[in-house]
């Protein structure tokens, strides 16, 4: 939960608030043209997925603000080459639009993720929800916060006094059609009262923050730009986001982007009961 607050005293923190809110309004300005029917453009990248003038417009923005903002700091996005990361040891990673598809689909779930990291490892986060207002941004060794560029007010997050374990709320994709998932959430509501929901991209992990999601499961496909923040935030509030072996994401190590499944979680409890729940899927 998050409790009202006075600013953070960090100037790099508050800076990435304002980057990412004049972002956020370039999305929701272009969210209100694509909705009304206005000329919009699409494209089809290379593995079919989507790319819109919103993503593009966007990852200008961003870039160029981090650019200034951190000129040795190299950026990582989405929608840029990255024939020179493993170069890298420390950089922005960036998907300036993580839900183009709830975004196509007129859901507003879309967020913007970035995240500093280095040597692998998440050491900064940010998720701006544009529809919402609201950006929840923090460091690995602290507690996070959530700014609200409408009320213009800060938030602290708070541990709650009392951990309720169940009922356990499990979040899903709106595409989470494949049987791994059914399989899983019966497995689970044989020894735990289970609740589910659904909604899209990196805006789960912010309602894991806020206690709306317990356990996040994932068995397709994601990028490092979608994972990277999301598993940041959780980690400096006890969680956090690990493989289907139980290991947390590492960044811009491997030779490819592309993830494989995993398990979020928002407190250590979940973890030992997803990871015993997949367990059981591979007998």
């Amino acid at each position: 939960m998050f409790v009202p607050s006075i600013h953070p005293n960090d100037e790099l923190m508050q800076a990435v608030v304002q980057i990412l809110h004049q972002a956020s309004e370039i999305i929701r300005q272009e969210y209100l043209t694509f909705c009304q029917g206005e000329k919009f453009h699409v494209q089809t990248k290379h593995d079919d997925s989507p790319v819109t003038q919103a993503d593009l417009k966007a990852n200008q923005f961003i870039e160029t603000a981090l650019q200034k903002l951190t000129p040795a700091l190299p950026l990582l996005s989405e929608e840029n080459e990255h024939h020179e990361r493993h170069t890298w040891s420390r950089c922005w990673l960036l998907d300036p639009l993580d839900g183009t598809k709830e975004f196509l689909h007129q859901r507003p779930e879309f967020t913007i993720n970035l995240s500093q990291i280095e040597n692998g490892k998440t050491l900064f986060s940010a998720i701006a929800i544009p529809a919402q207002q609201l950006i929840y941004i923090g460091y690995l060794d602290q507690h996070p916060y959530k700014y609200d560029a409408e009320q213009q007010q800060w938030f602290a997050y708070q541990a709650p006094e009392v951990q309720q374990i169940e009922p356990i709320q499990v979040g899903l994709s709106h595409r989470s059609k494949q049987p791994e998932y059914q399989e899983f959430i019966e497995i689970l509501q044989k020894s735990h009262v289970i609740e589910t929901s659904q909604a899209g991209s990196a805006y789960k992990f912010c309602m894991m923050l806020e206690g709306k999601i317990d356990i996040y499961p994932r068995f397709h496909p994601t990028s490092e730009w979608d994972t990277s923040a999301g598993q940041g935030l959780l980690e400096s509030v006890g969680g956090g986001l690990v493989s289907l072996a139980g290991e947390p994401f590492i960044y811009n190590q491997r030779h490819r982007l592309l993830n494989d499944g995993f398990i979020a979680f928002a407190q250590p409890a979940y973890q030992e009961i997803a990871l015993n729940a997949l367990r059981l899927m591979t007998k």
